[in-house]
């Protein structure tokens, strides 16, 4: 038996590894934590390459199922020719809507890996890499309006202080966004350079790591990923039916936060009408990760883009 059970985590490393557009972090913890059924209906919310979605196909029969949702028309790129697939170009936080479209009410298990694929960090044409220059953009959706340019370009200084001082630790926040205020009328930002040259007087310690922090804050609030984050963990009491499985890898701390408190009970009200009696809270969720679940060793140095993961995981009651 175990033989058997060695094999199938070899057979799903090769599978998971298979494609060039993004190596998943978390593999085979991620495969582990759903505990996939034959005949299960499941969603991978972050399609992305397909590592994820192919590790579940893997492990599910003939009548089982997956729904697939990625925003980035790019992913479409690497859907298997597979009749269980079911793939959604939405972002995730339209989950119940489409999974409703789909006569799906209520599912086996779902994994939401956040961030940012290895193919849109590559593809300089996309704006999310500060290696390539490109087009001051990074939108994971092209069909939304919002763009880096247009933040940089009108959000007032205390909005842009806000962004990248929570989405960046950028540790000169609040400088960094006068000078972008005072400064941005002069000068053109429709590159990746044009930016860059922009703040360079202002960039303080590691210039890797300043833009890396820089860069991240505006990502997210370009693609409203942690309102997008919210809007899924709030549907997911609904969609999972229990017994099921909710697995969210996250790369930032807020995110990290935020599934945590998801899945935690909430302390009990105090009634209003009787300040001596307390209302308890309905428990949705048993949590399976008491701490996060983080990459090995030798993960993170294959992967260095698994080096922040976390992994929580909780079944639903």
């Amino acid at each position: 038996m175990m033989q058997n059970q060695n094999n199938d985590i070899v057979a799903s490393e090769q599978v998971a590894f298979s494609s060039d557009y993004h190596v998943p972090v978390l593999f085979n913890e991620t495969m582990a934590h759903l505990n996939i059924k034959p005949n299960g209906v499941y969603v991978d919310a972050t399609f992305g390459g397909g590592g994820h979605s192919r590790g579940i196909l893997s492990k599910l029969g003939p009548t089982g199922k997956l729904v697939a949702f990625d925003q980035d028309a790019d992913a479409k790129n690497n859907i298997p020719n597979d009749k269980r697939i079911v793939f959604i170009p939405e972002n995730f936080r339209y989950l119940q809507r489409f999974l409703r479209l789909n006569k799906i009410n209520q599912v086996d298990g779902i994994l939401a890996d956040l961030g940012v694929s290895s193919h849109q960090f590559d593809e300089g044409t996309r704006g999310f890499s500060t290696r390539f220059d490109g087009p001051f953009d990074m939108r994971m959706d092209q069909r939304q309006l919002k763009t880096a340019k247009q933040v940089i370009e009108s959000y007032d200084e205390s909005a842009l202080h806000k962004m990248f001082e929570q989405y960046g630790e950028v540790s000169n926040s609040k400088t960094l966004a006068k000078h972008i205020v005072t400064s941005r009328t002069h000068v053109k930002l429709n590159t990746v350079a044009d930016f860059k040259l922009l703040i360079a007087p202002v960039v303080k310690g590691n210039p890797n790591k300043y833009w890396a922090q820089v860069f991240q804050a505006i990502r997210i609030e370009v693609n409203e990923e942690m309102e997008a984050l919210k809007d899924l963990l709030a549907q997911l009491k609904e969609v999972v039916k229990p017994g099921g499985t909710a697995v969210v890898i996250t790369f930032h701390s807020i995110e990290d936060r935020m599934v945590k408190n998801a899945f935690r009970v909430a302390p009990e009200e105090e009634n209003q009408a009787n300040p001596f009696l307390s209302v308890e809270r309905e428990k949705f969720w048993k949590i399976i990760t008491k701490k996060p679940v983080v990459a090995s060793e030798k993960e993170m140095k294959e992967n260095n883009r698994s080096r922040s993961a976390k992994l929580r995981a909780a079944e639903r009651l």
